[in-house]
């Protein structure tokens, strides 16, 4: 659970979170976590994942071994997931099952990447996306999303990004502040 944010918006793309974690009805505040930074950087890209908490390790070690990463295209992103799945699920013993009917395997994590080419989203089947302006992910989103919609024209990217996060902290009882944010100018 978490709010999680990108925005792009005058060559700057920002990224931010929350800093809680929960474990069932258990929360972790950041005061009580050695590793509250739900982004991590990787290259010239920032990412942030939201579901299992396991994810943020495993994520970081796999993106760390792969020779020829490139987080920059829609395209490029997919064939990175697409090559990791086998890794995820080989050497880091994901259980890639999620609904009988699914057209493909789960990689059961949502991930939002901010870097110098843009904003972009990446879904459990590896969909991606790239965002325009912003999007936000974890159970914080929808008030996050609202949040920025309303402030998109009044702000530049990273305050419309806190301005989310902070949305999201006030009425979802999954997140919670402090949060954390980084800028990555456009190329």
């Amino acid at each position: 659970m978490t709010t999680l944010v990108a925005v792009r918006k005058n060559g700057t793309s920002a990224i931010a979170a929350d800093s809680q974690s929960t474990f069932g009805d258990t929360r972790l505040a950041a005061a009580f976590d050695a590793a509250s930074n739900k982004i991590f950087q990787i290259g010239d890209s920032y990412v942030g994942i939201s579901g299992s908490a396991a994810h943020d390790l495993v994520l970081q070690s796999a993106l760390k071994k792969q020779k020829k990463l490139d987080l920059s295209s829609r395209a490029a992103i997919f064939e990175t997931f697409r090559k990791l799945h086998p890794i995820l699920k080989e050497e880091f013993f994901l259980k890639p099952d999620e609904e009988e009917d699914d057209p493909y395997e789960s990689s059961q994590m949502t991930v939002l990447i901010a870097n110098p080419h843009g904003i972009f989203g990446v879904y459990s089947m590896r969909e991606v996306y790239q965002f325009e302006r912003f999007w936000a992910i974890g159970s914080g989103r929808e008030y996050a999303i609202g949040a920025m919609h309303a402030l998109y024209d009044q702000f530049d990217a990273e305050g419309i990004a806190r301005a989310g996060v902070e949305a999201g902290c006030t009425f979802d009882i999954n997140s919670s502040l402090p949060l954390t944010l980084y800028t990555a100018a456009a190329v």
